[in-house]
């Protein structure tokens, strides 16, 4: 038998999920664990404030540990659309709270690498998850893009509520003043 350089689809969706689920989990850790340079819990819960989200401790722990949890079942390839979802949302989130306004290189704060991280799990979020994943392991129906997208849908006007939230503190205290 001829041996090939070339690996299948699987294994390669597989080892960019496992990838990109740890790095954000790495980020994720910094939020929550305060590890590695990061801000831990209370910081996160500072920046989420200045970011403007509205309860900011409700959206630190959301957003940080679906960094961390998120990314870890992302590496594994388990619940893949949901994680997928929660992901996609969580660097959109980052790219027009922090990172938009800075143009697109990463080594000027841009959105470079959110930008690439959100776009690989937005299409493993269509994508099947195939042979190297928790999800076929553990004998899980396929779930599909229709799962992702009720979730993306659903995670989204959350954000919205929480974003439109400043908006709305914003326009009483102008109105008192």
């Amino acid at each position: 038998m001829p041996v090939t350089s070339v690996i299948t689809t699987d294994l390669a969706l597989g080892l960019v999920r496992a990838v990109v689920g740890l790095v954000i989990a790495a980020h994720g850790a910094q939020k929550v664990l305060g590890v590695w340079g990061g801000p831990g819990l209370a910081g996160w819960t500072q920046g989420m404030t200045r970011m403007g989200m509205r309860p900011a401790a409700f959206w630190a722990w959301v957003s940080a540990f679906a960094e961390l949890a998120g990314g870890i079942a992302f590496a594994l390839g388990l619940l893949l659309p949901v994680v997928a979802a929660a992901l996609t949302i969580q660097m959109a989130v980052a790219i027009a709270r922090a990172h938009w306004s800075k143009g697109f290189w990463n080594g000027k704060g841009g959105i470079e690498f959110p930008f690439t991280l959100g776009t690989i799990a937005a299409i493993n979020g269509f994508a099947e998850p195939g042979a190297y994943s928790l999800d076929r392991a553990l004998g899980l129906p396929a779930m599909g893009a229709g799962v992702y997208v009720a979730v993306l849908v659903v995670g989204t006007l959350a954000y919205l509520v929480g974003a439109r939230a400043v908006g709305v503190e914003s326009a009483k205290v102008n109105r008192a003043v």
